[in-house]
């Protein structure tokens, strides 16, 4: 009798456990199964996920790895036409692929004839917003070309412009980052490695060329781009040197040239404070009327766009000594700011989309 009682209690037990296990997977299951649906809820609840998420992303080492690349021999001062610049053109598709960005018509790369007779390439990827009717585009853009080798030196441009093209790189990882996330973002983002910004803009020349023409269509819709599609043109030229500083003892600093409302200097600014970022803005170009025009409408990628009346804003850390210099080198940037930099444009891009 007592053994009966006994097997009886051992087996009450045992039924116990196996209910309270049976219970806890099902609270396992469901955990796990919510989990995975809080992008999908972010996405239909419209949930603010922090842009800081995107921030821990980019490291000071990351971009200066790919500053060195561009600016390394192998890429013999990326010269328009060159086998260099092919190199760095490949490097950049594959970058593009493994952002996630989509190809126009299957292929990142577009080429062209300057006016010098060199065979350039354009590096032309999409990142979809979730407007697809009715849809505007904001293109990013930074020019990937530099002098190549003069003479037998090398003259590695690793601000002029590899800075730029590691900026705009950055920020397509940084926001397909938040897109994966469960963030969606109304317009959609061409971002554009330009070459031939040394023979007279050629590669923004042949960028303009396929939008006039009907020539770039949306990978995801099939439309071609037009002109009145276009919100706003970014260009980033030189932005990883603290050589030039708006005000002495400020290294911590960008410009930013456009028009006032164009280009929402006062959203600009907004962020640069809500991020507690600090850095020092301009928005002349070391307050003569003369250079600011001249940076901003005539030597630099967005003056195309500016003359077809497409709006447009550059941002720029200014020319220094080392411009077209054989130590325009990787190790002549300040990385720190250079993160600063992205991240204010970041904050100041995913506001606009």
């Amino acid at each position: 009798m007592e053994r009966n009682v006994y097997f009886r209690h051992q087996f009450t037990k045992i039924i116990t456990f196996r209910a309270r296990l049976t219970m806890r997977r099902k609270i396992f299951l469901l955990l796990a199964v919510f989990l995975a649906a809080v992008p999908l809820a972010a996405q239909q609840k419209n949930y603010v996920i922090s842009t800081k998420n995107a921030e821990y992303i980019v490291s000071e080492e990351g971009l200066r790895s790919q500053v060195e690349f561009l600016a390394d021999a192998i890429c013999a001062g990326r010269k328009t036409g060159t086998s260099g610049s092919a190199r760095a053109a490949g490097w950049l598709g594959q970058r593009f692929e493994g952002i996630g960005l989509l190809p126009p018509e299957g292929s990142f790369y577009r080429g062209f004839r300057s006016r010098t007779g060199a065979t350039g390439r354009n590096v032309i990827g999409f990142l979809p917003g979730r407007e697809t009717v009715s849809r505007q585009y904001i293109v990013v853009t930074a020019h990937y070309d530099h002098l190549g080798i003069l003479d037998g030196t090398l003259y590695p441009g690793a601000d002029s412009n590899a800075s730029g093209v590691t900026a705009l790189l950055t920020l397509a990882e940084m926001v397909q980052r938040m897109k994966e996330l469960g963030r969606t973002y109304g317009k959609t983002l061409i971002f554009v490695a330009l070459d031939g910004k040394q023979q007279s803009l050629g590669g923004a020349e042949a960028l303009w060329d396929l939008v006039s023409g009907g020539m770039l269509p949306d990978p995801e819709t099939g439309k071609a781009v037009t002109k009145k599609d276009i919100a706003l043109v970014i260009n980033i030229d030189q932005v990883g040197a603290t050589l030039s500083p708006i005000h002495k003892g400020r290294p911590d600093y960008l410009i930013m040239l456009g028009e006032a409302q164009d280009g929402r200097r006062d959203l600009l600014m907004a962020v640069n404070r809500s991020q507690r970022l600090d850095l020092d803005l301009g928005f002349t170009y070391y307050g003569s009327k003369d250079f600011t025009r001249l940076f901003y409408r005539q030597v630099c990628d967005q003056k195309v766009f500016l003359e077809h009346g497409v709006p447009a804003v550059l941002f720029t850390s200014g020319i220094t000594l080392n411009n077209n210099k054989p130590y325009d080198d990787a190790a002549s940037l300040d990385y720190a700011v250079m993160k600063k930099r992205i991240f204010l444009m970041f904050n100041y891009l995913t506001r606009i989309l």
